[in-house]
């Protein structure tokens, strides 16, 4: 199937005195936008795999237990936890359920929200994070900061803080994974 491209129509589309014209990607616009959805796309395989290899659980996971294991007492809310990770509630449950069937987390009731719940992570849990760190920063390393001068890793950190903070509206009622 041939996906239209975002640099511009492929033939000429009827001109409407309503519609506006959409600002297309200049050229140079779409091969940095082609590049940043292939290093992305990319390295969250890269990641994936050798954390498969190394621990047997996905990228996402292993976040979920790094959070959990810099939040105090090892334990947050899981609308919290779900915020950090950018996933909808939804696939934080089921990535919990599946952490909880191998003893790395575990759930409690809030004790002032009776319908809220905390993720909390186990000796078990830390045990896998000490075993599984060293591999996975080694592979971050490789993939991204042995590539970059010291100034690139800079640069590389403000664009996406740009980024992220331009796509996390302040306003109540937004559209975001952890509020679905």
């Amino acid at each position: 199937m041939n996906m239209p491209s975002t640099s511009g129509p492929r033939a000429s589309a009827p001109s409407s005195a309503a519609a506006e014209e959409p600002r297309w990607l200049t050229a140079e616009e779409q091969g940095v936008w082609r590049s940043y959805i292939d290093a992305t796309t990319l390295l969250e395989d890269y990641l994936d795999r050798q954390l498969q290899r190394d621990a047997g659980m996905p990228h996402v996971y292993y976040g979920l237990l790094a959070r959990l294991a810099d939040a105090p007492r090892r334990r947050l809310r899981m609308t919290e936890l779900a915020m950090f990770a950018k996933i909808t509630r939804s696939r934080l449950s089921h990535a919990v359920a599946r952490l909880e069937k191998n003893g790395w987390v575990r759930r409690e009731d809030c004790p002032d929200d009776k319908r809220g719940q905390f993720a909390v992570l186990t000796d078990a849990g830390i045990e896998v994070l000490k075993q599984t760190a060293p591999g996975h920063v080694e592979a971050v390393r490789q993939a991204i900061f042995d590539r970059l001068t010291p100034e690139q890793q800079e640069a590389l950190g403000e664009i996406m803080r740009i980024v992220a903070e331009g796509l996390q509206p302040s306003e109540a009622g937004a559209d975001l994974p952890w509020l679905r």
